[in-house]
């Protein structure tokens, strides 16, 4: 019964939490931390450096930034506002970009009719998108000191679609050919405090579901041929975790060595697979969507840099 099921995260944090709270060290991944004590935000990189870390992690090598604010989903602009200055920072870091101009796709993933999903398209309607108006008319007639050319879609999910998310990205990819994709998914996560206080950046990708275990073939370098950067925010919690924690809070005031196995058998089957949003989530996911829009719209103009 205790393997027979795991609770499922995409935040590489949480799970090196797994190891660290059992006092157990992983050859191949390392971690930094900050504390930015004026805007409230802890920032966190695990860097999987082999392919051992990535067994034991459970996620492909790369570099994972997790930032954790408290106060991320309240309805505040300035303090967003300080968010989106950190995300676009990190994101012009993770992208190592060696060319002055660039070409840039963001796909907004996930599905705008279920709202917890709905993060990625939320934020490609809030995106400033600029190929249009350079190709017609050059860079300069943009506002800004200078901008990049910038597309989004919203490709929708299977259902919708009849057609894997890999395909559409792929076929826009070979048409429009840009440096690099930025793409934007909603997430699970293992712990209730990070739902809506959390973003992740990863160089790695994304696949698409993989945060509700609908696994979808993969946006990642490999398959596009191009850097695929991943964010990410989770926005809900496998329904299992919070009858875990609460269990665990019950036994740890009972001496037993088989803790984690009586919490297993415990946990009803069904509760695995089953997942949980805030019910404030329609608010939440238009503040944080425009919040991550807000980063990009910074990124991708030259003002962040001067």
């Amino acid at each position: 019964m205790l393997d027979s099921y795991s609770i499922h995260t995409d935040l590489a944090l949480e799970d090196k939490e797994r190891f660290e709270s059992d006092n157990v060290e992983i050859s191949g991944v390392s971690v930094e931390e900050v504390y930015h004590k004026e805007k409230e935000i802890q920032i966190t990189t695990v860097k999987i450096l082999t392919e051992n870390g990535a067994k034991v992690m459970r996620k492909p090598v790369g570099t994972y930034i997790t930032m954790e604010a408290p106060n991320m989903a309240v309805p505040d602009e300035e303090y967003q506002t300080g968010i989106a200055e950190e995300v676009a920072e990190y994101l012009k870091e993770v992208l190592k970009l060696d060319k002055e101009d660039y070409t840039a796709l963001v796909v907004g993933l996930g599905n705008r009719d279920v709202t917890p999903d709905a993060l990625g398209p939320h934020v490609v309607e809030e995106l400033r998108v600029t190929r249009h108006i350079i190709r017609e008319y050059g860079k300069y007639a943009m506002d800004e000191k200078e901008a990049h050319m910038v597309s989004a879609i919203a490709p929708g999910v299977m259902a919708q679609t009849g057609m894997e998310t890999s395909e559409i990205v792929k076929g826009i990819v070979e048409e429009i050919k840009p440096d690099f994709v930025i793409a934007i998914d909603a997430l699970a996560a293992r712990n209730t405090k990070r739902l809506n206080r959390t973003i992740q950046i990863a160089d790695t990708g994304i696949n698409p579901g993989s945060g509700v275990g609908n696994h979808r073939e993969g946006i990642t370098k490999e398959t596009l041929g191009i850097p695929v950067i991943a964010i990410g925010i989770p926005t809900v919690v496998d329904a299992a975790t919070i009858v875990r924690d609460t269990m665990e809070n019950l036994l740890a005031t009972i001496e037993t060595s088989d803790k984690y196995e009586a919490i297993n058998q415990l946990i009803a089957p069904h509760l695995y697979g089953m997942f949980v949003t805030p019910k404030d989530i329609d608010e939440t996911i238009e503040r944080l969507g425009s919040m991550i829009a807000e980063a990009l719209n910074i990124l991708f103009t030259k003002d962040i840099y001067c």
